[in-house]
């Protein structure tokens, strides 16, 4: 990947990581369903304000809505409602742990679906270091849970699933030259319709007048800044990295969040922090592959 997509990658890694925090303060005053409703409704409502501004044209073939269509299912209503379903009986800690299996599912799902993506053992064995990483960072404390609500824990591991299929569907977007910001517009605002019947018959409408304001402003930065402007960046990534290189940003949420903590609430960073980092970022040049190839080339010279 090139400087400016890891620079995309840490943004993402950033905006996604207070996901996972802001989701427990809507709780506090939406139910799940209508927690990603609101998300994606006001991620929309932001975007069309872009697309609106900038004359961007929108596309007008028939494959291209029907992907989008499907993309606003399995990249947005699905695997937000399996989120933050799960985060009912879970923390947020266990969440982060098993989302970080995107990288694994991804490398499966990519690796037999495009040619170009190849399942590779340096590629397996770099996201098994990744996740290790992943753990140690968040705490080992969290592992504890993971004998109970079997249920919250597959609902994350069904969204990490989810997200691996959008990122190798999502490549076509690519090849019909969609800008980033049309893509992420009309997906969010598919996976608006898609859950506003079931908010509208599901009762859930009355929550709007009900709701604290604590949730109203969680339920707003996650829209503008957790979806918005984090699925133009994703679309802009995948279209120039790959599906497993995209996937990659859940290893780099949980660094993100303790070095947010660290600066800014002045939270402690422990030995064990230090060690999962190191996993996550061998993990990452495993994946990458370069550093090693560059490391035999040097050895094949000497030799």
């Amino acid at each position: 990947m090139s400087a400016k997509d890891w620079s995309i990658l840490i943004g993402l890694s950033i905006l996604w990581g207070g996901s996972f925090f802001f989701n427990e303060i809507t709780l506090t005053g939406f139910s799940p369903l209508t927690v990603v409703w609101l998300r994606v409704t006001i991620a929309a409502a932001c975007l069309w304000f872009l697309v609106f501004a900038k004359n961007i044209t929108i596309p007008k073939t028939g494959t291209f809505w029907w992907s989008i269509i499907l993309m606003g299912l399995i990249n947005n209503a699905m695997p937000f409602s399996l989120i933050v379903w799960g985060q009912q009986e879970i923390g947020s800690g266990l969440a982060s742990i098993l989302n970080a299996t995107t990288p694994l599912f991804t490398v499966l799902v990519a690796g037999a679906l495009l040619s170009d993506e190849r399942i590779a053992p340096l590629k397996i064995l770099g996201v098994l270091i990744g996740l290790g990483g992943v753990a140690a960072m968040i705490g080992p404390q969290y592992l504890s849970g993971l004998g109970e609500s079997v249920s919250a824990q597959l609902s994350i591991l069904g969204a990490a699933l989810c997200y691996a299929f959008a990122g190798v569907f999502g490549r076509r977007f690519r090849e019909m030259q969609v800008s980033p910001v049309m893509t992420a517009t009309l997906q969010v605002s598919m996976a608006s319709l898609w859950l506003l019947p079931v908010c509208i018959f599901g009762g859930h409408v009355q929550e709007l007048s009900t709701a604290n304001s604590s949730a109203w402003l969680a339920v707003a930065a996650l829209g503008t800044f957790c979806t918005a402007l984090a699925y133009i960046g994703y679309f802009s990534l995948l279209s120039s990295s790959g599906a497993t290189n995209l996937s990659l940003v859940t290893f780099l949420v949980p660094i993100s969040a303790i070095l947010l903590g660290w600066l800014f609430l002045g939270e402690q960073l422990k030995p064990i922090h230090y060690f999962g980092m190191a996993c996550i970022f061998t993990g990452l040049a495993a994946i990458d592959g370069r550093p090693f190839k560059k490391l035999r080339q040097r050895k094949e010279k000497v030799l």
